[in-house]
């Protein structure tokens, strides 16, 4: 990684545009025709961007385009989601400096990607977020940028500087990899405001950062160390970093020691997951556990076993998703406090300056909310933030919604959660409109699990 101080891959069926000159102050900036109004607008800070203007920025609209990447997206929204489209606008894709290649979208092979998405027609606000677990800037398209594109919003996400399994290997010390992530989006935060206000004449009236798994540690991290960057979040399952546990390194160990025939169930659920989830845990134990345990721990405590994963998570997919055997063993307690350290670096601390929603599924099976969101929301109130925070537990909610395909009577998206959270959120914030209590949320009264989930 490397910050600043400071801070032709378009598809035949659509026009790309050079932009240039001041903006117009309407917020509505297709009169005249789409795009007609638009002056050259620059991401501060960047070292490549493209334009595109595009009639239609939604999945949709870019689908067997450049400007998306369902498979960045795989698995994160249920087959049946109804999603928005028909929104007209512009499309900034680019990178800011950075010194690792991990990413290679666009054949740039440079990390510390992002797009930006400007609607013709805008509400005033802008949607921040940073890509869950270690995808890329489209990963959340589906999830968030279709909908709050079509209520109006700017759109930003990032790829957090460093993607990709072998992420670990960025930074020049322990740690130093996810600390870019926080970095990478505080930085594209303060861009993207002065990119709106190039596009539409002012800055924003409402900024507000949200997120999926790392993309909920991300909330939560910039509502902590930049309140003054935004209006409000909203937190879908983030993962929780503490020195002194609970983290990652505190619950997935007995999984691997389970996988590897060394634990026993009950050692699970000591470690926080739910009674209940063990139906998800055969998948877990192929897809998350083994791999998500070794890199971490690798990122944050390389010496406990240099030699796996060594200067690569795996050369096939099996290799990449297989344990290490030593995980099986791993102690975070007695590891040296060098290890604490690192981990510290990017510590939460539940000391939120701005408004916060929490979403975590009862069933989540690779973030179990007791040793994640239930501890967090802990966290909040002993630092005397409660009054700032709202927490809902989804109930048969898990860590990704693709789930739901597989397991329909067991589980439910969190997605329509999620949106429901976000207009609770924006109502919060904008009207004053107190948000409902902690709660746990059952089903809707209609059944429709998918696209339906009222919280009050």
């Amino acid at each position: 990684m490397r910050l600043p101080r400071g801070v032709p891959f378009l598809a035949a069926a659509l026009t790309a545009v050079t932009l240039a000159g001041p903006a117009p102050s309407a917020e509505a900036a297709d009169s005249g025709g789409h795009c007609a109004r638009l002056e050259h607008v620059r991401v501060p800070g960047a070292a490549m961007q493209r334009e595109a203007c595009l009639d239609d920025l939604t999945t949709t609209g870019l689908a067997g385009t450049d400007y998306t990447d369902p498979a960045d997206q795989a698995g994160l929204t249920a087959a049946g989601t109804t999603s928005p489209s028909g929104v007209p606008g512009v499309q900034i894709d680019g990178y800011f400096p950075d010194s690792s290649r991990f990413n290679t979208t666009h054949g740039w092979r440079h990390d510390a990607q992002f797009v930006i998405r400007l609607p013709d027609r805008w509400n005033g606000g802008v949607v921040v977020t940073g890509a869950p677990g270690n995808r890329k800037q489209y990963a959340t398209d589906k999830a968030i940028s279709d909908r709050v594109l079509a209520q109006g919003y700017a759109y930003a996400a990032t790829d957090k500087g460093n993607s990709g399994t072998d992420f670990y290997r960025d930074g020049v010390r322990p740690g130093g990899a996810v600390a870019e992530w926080n970095a990478r989006t505080t930085q594209l935060t303060r861009a993207v405001r002065r990119v709106v206000a190039q596009r539409y004449g002012h800055e924003p009236r409402r900024t507000y950062i949200t997120g999926i798994s790392n993309g909920g540690y991300l909330t939560r991290w910039q509502l902590e160390n930049h309140p003054g960057l935004y209006d409000g979040g909203v937190d879908w399952e983030g993962a929780l970093w503490t020195a002194d546990g609970p983290n990652l390194l505190t619950s997935l160990p007995a999984t691997v020691a389970r996988s590897l025939g060394a634990a026993r169930d009950e050692d699970l659920y000591a470690a926080g997951f739910a009674r209940g989830s063990e139906f998800l845990w055969p998948y877990h134990e192929r897809a998350y556990w083994g791999v998500t345990q070794k890199v971490y721990r690798a990122e944050f405590d390389p010496t406990y076993d240099p030699h796996c994963p060594g200067p690569t998570a795996g050369s096939s997919p099996e290799a990449i998703l297989a344990p290490c055997a030593s995980d099986a063993a791993y102690d975070y307690a007695a590891r040296p406090a060098s290890v604490r350290r690192a981990v510290a670096r990017v510590a939460l601390t539940g000391r939120i300056g701005k408004p916060l929603i929490t979403l975590h599924g009862d069933l989540d099976a690779l973030l179990p909310k007791a040793a994640d969101s239930d501890v967090y929301a802990r966290m909040i109130d002993e630092r005397g933030r409660g009054a700032l925070h709202r927490y809902y537990t989804v109930a048969g909610g898990t860590h990704v919604d693709g789930l739901y395909d597989t397991h329909p009577d067991r589980l439910r998206p969190i997605l329509p959660c999620y949106r429901s959270a976000f207009d609770t959120l924006t109502a919060w914030v904008g009207r004053g409109t107190p948000p409902p209590a902690d709660r746990t949320v059952g089903e809707p009264a209609d059944g429709d699990v998918v696209d339906s989930c009222p919280l009050r």
